[in-house]
């Protein structure tokens, strides 16, 4: 039996050993923990998938699946290879478009993942002069938080991806820009009295102030959380659970006030507070993965959006409340 600790070193001797086919019906079969849904995701006979799942097993020496009636689970095995299959598969995907895609640029996909906030901010202006120069390449944008965007990253489903810095868990895997400074600022609805009576606002005015939350995990939400808690009191909710356009449609129905990206608050029926010096800021960065080099037309978006950046700030352009930061 294979020594589960040298599974992950045994990369190269899988793609000798094992067929890529395999590997596809064995992730299919642990996602779904279901033989005759996997075969079906596969469009595949059961019958041949099972068979192959075995030949799979015989060749790495150690079963990968605990088969009870009813209740499919993974061996140790199993779980230790399935990491190295997605990434086998992914990789080979990435192979496969990048010989597809013609060296002028004429073709390609560029499968590039954004947080909601740049989805509305700059972003559609970087695509559309983009686009604008190369009409043939296709654009395929996921929006979604930052960890799910460097999951999806890492994992080989995105070529790049706009996420906020720095990274929740360090990934050695992965290759991090930083490019803009963002201002966080406070939306209240634009009938609501100003939030600081002074003209200064500051972290602790928010205290015992109803804030429209965003769902667990989103970044504003755990950074708004972090502040105040620097600041020595817990925040108070009137409602939580929302994506972006939720929580700003909250505000401006007036039912409390929310921490969001200045590029986001340039919305007529909101209310826009800056913080006081130091005040509250995010960064803003690119990221790919440092082990495969992104398809062509994922460095051409590369360039292109770094020198979109350029050109704005040098004509004193970027959305406001953003600096363009050094690299």
């Amino acid at each position: 039996m294979m020594d589960l600790s040298s599974i992950a070193s045994a990369y190269p001797r899988l793609l000798l050993g094992v067929q890529l086919h395999q590997l596809a019906y064995f992730v299919a079969v642990a996602e779904t923990r279901h033989f005759t849904h996997a075969a079906e995701r596969e469009h595949v006979a059961q019958p041949s998938l099972s068979q192959q799942i075995r030949a799979l097993e015989q060749e790495l020496g150690s079963p990968l699946f605990n088969r009870m009636r009813g209740n499919i689970t993974l061996t140790v095995a199993g779980e230790t290879l399935l990491p190295l299959a997605r990434r086998i598969l992914a990789d080979t995907e990435t192979a496969r478009r990048q010989v597809q895609e013609l060296l002028d640029l004429r073709t390609g996909t560029v499968r590039l993942g954004a947080t909601p906030s740049l989805c509305t901010g700059f972003l559609p202006e970087v695509l559309y002069a983009f686009h604008r120069e190369y009409p043939g390449i296709r654009l395929i944008v996921e929006e979604g938080g930052s960890r799910d965007l460097v999951r999806n990253l890492a994992q080989g489903h995105l070529d790049l991806a706009l996420i906020i810095l720095p990274l929740h868990s360090s990934d050695p895997a992965l290759s991090t820009t930083p490019l803009l400074r963002e201002d966080l600022v406070l939306v209240t609805s634009e009938n609501s009295p100003p939030p600081a009576r002074d003209g200064q606002l500051r972290v602790g005015d928010l205290r015992g102030r109803p804030l429209v939350m965003f769902r667990r995990g989103y970044d504003l939400r755990e950074f708004t959380v972090g502040a105040c808690r620097l600041g020595g009191f817990e925040p108070t909710f009137s409602i939580e659970g929302g994506e972006m356009d939720a929580v700003v449609g909250f505000v401006e129905a007036g039912l409390g006030a929310a921490v969001i990206p200045s590029m986001v608050a340039r919305r007529q029926r909101l209310r826009s507070t800056s913080f006081a010096p130091p005040g509250l800021h995010r960064t803003i960065g690119l990221a790919h993965r440092r082990d495969v080099e992104p398809p062509q037309a994922a460095r051409e978006l590369r360039r292109s959006l770094r020198a979109y950046l350029k050109s704005t700030a040098a004509a004193g352009t970027l959305p406001p409340g953003t600096d363009l930061l050094p690299g």
